[in-house]
């Protein structure tokens, strides 16, 4: 289904669970701290079934817990979803999706394996 080619295995610290697959799309990171929501723009680079990695415009600190706002390929065209910063250098940040759905589990499979297929 995938061809590991196409996918990046390798993360800062080892091996991934999941393969990820390339994925350039806006993204809005919301983050809650000291009694304000700062909220930050960027492009993602990466996506997998359990994360995505995307360039920001303004710095996040690893263990943050965030929100999410990305365009997908297939309905319901938005996914929105928590994260936990997993890194994070300068405005590179890579993200671990918390409390996803089984909706949102097999939303985010599909679109893996249209991008799977793209490449």
């Amino acid at each position: 289904m995938s061809d590991p080619a196409k996918a990046t295995t390798k993360a800062p610290w080892g091996l991934r669970r999941f393969p990820r697959y390339r994925f350039d799309a806006r993204i809005q990171v919301s983050v809650f701290r000291e009694g304000l929501t700062a909220t930050y723009w960027g492009r993602t680079n990466e996506l997998g079934d359990d994360g995505i990695g995307a360039t920001l415009s303004g710095e996040l600190q690893a263990g943050e817990v965030v929100s999410l706002e990305f365009p997908i390929p297939v309905p319901p065209h938005i996914m929105k979803v928590r994260a936990l910063v997993r890194y994070s250098e300068g405005l590179r940040c890579g993200f671990e999706f918390l409390v996803v759905t089984d909706e949102q589990k097999l939303t985010l499979r599909q679109v893996c394996v249209l991008l799977a297929n793209a490449s």
